[in-house]
């Protein structure tokens, strides 16, 4: 129902008809998601989060790169001594099994690479998009309950860009049409979920940001 009153209002608005007297006693709020999102403490924990887990997975990758390059190092190695003239036929063949042997080595640990790469995207992928997902439910809930108590029927996100098919050229332009100031929630949303934030008691967050 809210969705079918979003719609028809916007398309009143744009066709510049009038509006009717039921939509025009319908109070509309904005609110900037992605600003909230942005200024959300939780947001920077999670952010963090993330950050910690690629050091993690770009160690492991390391490794592994590590390993690959030692390996073609010793087929190197290998091969120059099965080229050595001076050692009998029989070493030479035996070290020629050892340089074949070791090349399969290394392109094992090419697979390992490319493999743990892979799963590591993938991984990194998932816990972005599920990091997010909690978040913006989070911030909708807050969005909701601000848009109850201020008595709000619509919330449209100001921050939003909608697809425009133009017959000179498709474009992008913000969903929002107009707003006052009084009708925008962005601070108050942002405040109340940042009143969860944790206390740092040793006052790193106020040094940083100048304040004493």
């Amino acid at each position: 129902m809210k969705r079918t009153l979003k719609a028809l209002l916007l398309g009143t608005i744009i066709a510049g008809l009038p509006i009717s007297s039921a939509l025009a006693q319908t109070r509309i709020a904005t609110v900037d998601v992605q600003k909230v999102f942005d200024k959300y403490w939780k947001t920077d924990q999670a952010i963090a989060a993330l950050r910690d887990r690629a050091d993690e997975i770009k160690k492991s990758h390391d490794d592994l790169v590590d390993g690959w390059k030692k390996a073609k190092a010793d087929y190197q190695k290998l091969l120059e001594d099965a080229n050595n003239q001076a050692v009998s036929a029989e070493e030479r063949d035996r070290r020629n099994k050892a340089a074949e042997s070791k090349l399969t080595d290394i392109k094992k640990a090419e697979d390992d690479i490319n493999q743990f790469d892979r799963q590591a995207n993938a991984t990194l992928g998932e816990q972005r998009a599920r990091m997010r997902k909690n978040i913006l439910d989070e911030i909708k809930l807050a969005i909701a309950s601000k848009a109850k108590s201020g008595g709000y029927s619509v919330v449209i996100d100001s921050g939003a860009q909608t697809y425009v098919a133009d017959p000179s050229g498709p474009y992008y332009s913000p969903t929002l049409l107009y707003s006052s100031d009084e009708s925008d929630l962005t601070e108050s949303v942002i405040s109340q979920l940042n009143a969860g934030a944790p206390v740092d008691v040793s006052g790193a967050d106020q040094k940083k940001s100048g304040r004493k």
